[in-house]
């Protein structure tokens, strides 16, 4: 498995330098759509590597992930797509959700492109036609995603549904059928398709990159991935994770501190669980993703913190990273 220890980076946002005369295309791509409808795997998909965290669950992304997919010659032209993966939009009951909501439209604000995830199983619903409604008079190429075509039954009857959504819409509107996880092919028809039409720009980004995320931030995902898929009923939805410390040994060992974030002191005993089941197997499954990643042994460190209603709390918001 490839090494992406080097592809996370601090400076975000400085293009790379090319030669005189180089045309390079480059622009930002915005992957919307309400919770659970596989935004996270598509971006994934798309980039070849895994940058967002993915669960069963919804609203696992909580902050909007670029993962940079660069196609360049020998002579340095070529094109830069960076990928947003945003929040599911949704209707916010806290704090948390409130920043959640904040990221996709931030997101909107100024991207060349924009990627509407939708779920083909289920007619649209309140969730869908919210996002429908931010995005129908952007003056930016869109294209209508139908996600879980291979578990569909009436995928066609539900893309016109979506589609029905975006009356009224003048921009250029394309739409494709797929399934985020299994039709490489197809995913990589649509990354070429957006590539097409990028503006010509400067790179934003280092050639090698291929996300704007620290591997702290990185790693910390990961761990609240393993979190979601393990804890029950609403616990997941009160965890943050952060990593605290890292450190790489001379023989290559990374040695990885990190704590999980719960909002309230019964909650800690829960995702401990009895005699540290729980928690252990948590970070067992983490290390295991870190380890096939990083191509690195792995020592990681996990405890359980409580910060009471850090999701209403905006400086333990800001602290863990939602600011």
């Amino acid at each position: 498995m490839k090494d992406i220890t080097s592809q996370y980076i601090n400076a975000a946002g400085k293009p790379t330098q090319t030669e005189p005369g180089t045309v390079t295309h480059a622009g930002f791509v915005a992957i919307v759509g309400k919770p659970n409808v596989g935004k996270s795997t598509l971006l994934n998909s798309l980039m070849g590597v895994k940058i967002a965290p993915t669960s069963p669950r919804p609203q696992t992304t909580r902050k909007g992930v670029r993962g940079i997919a660069n196609a360049v010659n020998a002579s340095g032209e070529g094109t830069q797509i960076i990928f947003v993966d945003t929040p599911g939009l949704h209707r916010p009951k806290d704090a948390l959700g409130k920043y959640m909501n904040g990221e996709v439209h931030n997101a909107l604000a100024d991207v060349d492109a924009v990627v509407w995830v939708v779920d083909l199983r289920h007619p649209p619903t309140d969730e869908d036609g919210m996002v429908a409604r931010s995005i129908r008079d952007l003056p930016r190429p869109l294209t209508v995603v139908g996600n879980k075509l291979d578990v569909s039954k009436y995928p066609e009857e539900a893309m016109r549904l979506y589609s029905a959504l975006l009356e009224g819409r003048t921009a250029e509107t394309a739409s494709v059928m797929l399934s985020a996880q299994n039709d490489l092919v197809k995913v990589a028809t649509l990354r070429e398709s957006i590539a097409a039409n990028l503006p010509e720009n400067p790179f934003f980004f280092p050639i090698g990159a291929a996300s704007d995320q620290s591997r702290e931030q990185w790693a910390a995902e990961i761990l609240r991935e393993e979190a979601m898929k393990k804890l029950r009923d609403e616990l997941p939805y009160a965890v943050a994770t952060r990593v605290t410390e890292w450190t790489e040994r001379q023989d290559g060992l990374q040695r990885i501190e990190a704590e999980i974030v719960v909002d309230r002191t019964g909650h800690k005993g829960m995702v401990i669980g009895a005699g540290g089941k729980q928690l252990g197997a948590i970070g067992a499954a983490t290390r295991k993703q870190l380890e096939v990643f990083l191509n690195r042994k792995v020592f990681l460190g996990v405890q359980v913190i409580v910060i009471p209603g850090w999701r209403e709390d905006q400086e333990a918001l800001r602290e863990l990273g939602y600011q």
